[in-house]
C-alpha cells in the first residue's frame, strides 16, 4: 500500500530532478581549473591544431584566444603520429609551463590504419605528462573516416578513465558540413571557427573560464 509519505518523497524527488534539468542540465561535465587573465593554454596536435586549410590567424588555436582572451599556443604539426608527438611533448611543456593543455592527437595514426591501442596508450601517456607538469587538460575525439564519422571509441575511454571533458562530436560535425571543409579531412576557416567557439563553449561548461 502506498502511503501519502510515500507518495510527496517521490513527487519530492521527482521535483528536484526536474529542477536539476531545468537549471543546471544536470551537467556531467568533470571541471577543470579556472584559468586567470593571464593563463596559457598549449593547442596540442598536428593538422588539426595547426589549421592545414586556411591561415594561421584562422586556425581553431588563434581563434579560440580571440574568443578566451588567454594565451593559446598552436603546438600542431601536421602529418605527426601520436608517438611522435609523445616525444615532443615534454620540451612544449617545459618552455610553455601551459595551465591547460587541449589534446587533439591521433588523425593521422587513424588514417595509416596504426593500432589504435597503442595511439590510447600513447594519449594517455600525453594526459600523465601534461597533469604531471601541473597542467589540466581538456581532450578532442578524432572521427574515425567512414560513412557515420563518430569519434574514435578510444576518445570516449581516455575521458572517463582520467575524468577530463572532453569535445567529441565538434570534428565529425564540422567534416560533415561541405562548407566547413577545405578538402576531406581539415577544416577551413569557417571551420575552425565553428570549433574554436565549441571548444570555448566547453571549456565554459568545465569552469576553465
Amino acid at each position: 500500500m502506498i502511503t501519502s509519505n510515500t507518495t510527496r518523497r517521490v513527487k519530492v524527488i521527482s521535483m528536484a530532478l526536474l529542477c536539476c534539468l531545468a537549471v543546471t542540465g544536470c551537467d556531467p561535465t568533470p571541471k577543470v581549473e579556472a584559468l586567470g587573465d593571464d593563463a596559457v593554454i598549449l593547442a596540442f596536435g598536428d593538422s588539426l591544431t595547426f589549421g592545414t586549410g586556411a591561415n594561421k590567424q584562422q586556425a581553431y588555436p588563434a581563434q579560440l584566444q580571440a574568443l578566451t582572451s588567454r594565451t593559446v599556443i598552436n603546438a600542431g604539426i601536421p602529418g605527426e603520429v601520436s608517438h611522435t608527438g609523445l616525444r615532443r611533448l615534454p620540451a612544449l611543456l617545459t618552455r610553455h609551463q601551459p595551465d591547460l593543455v587541449i589534446i587533439c592527437h591521433g588523425g593521422n595514426d587513424i588514417l595509416r590504419r596504426q593500432d589504435l591501442q597503442q595511439t590510447s596508450n600513447n594519449i594517455q601517456q600525453m594526459i600523465d605528462m601534461s597533469r604531471a607538469n601541473g597542467a589540466d587538460v581538456i581532450l578532442v575525439g578524432v572521427p574515425e573516416f567512414g560513412i557515420f564519422l563518430s569519434s574514435a571509441g578510444f576518445y570516449t575511454d581516455l575521458a572517463e578513465v582520467n575524468r577530463l571533458p572532453i569535445e567529441n562530436t565538434v570534428l565529425s560535425d564540422v567534416l560533415k558540413v561541405a562548407a566547413y571543409k577545405s578538402d576531406q579531412i581539415h577544416p577551413n576557416a569557417d571551420g575552425y571557427a565553428f570549433m574554436a567557439k565549441r571548444l570555448a563553449a566547453l571549456l565554459e561548461l568545465s569552469d576553465a573560464i
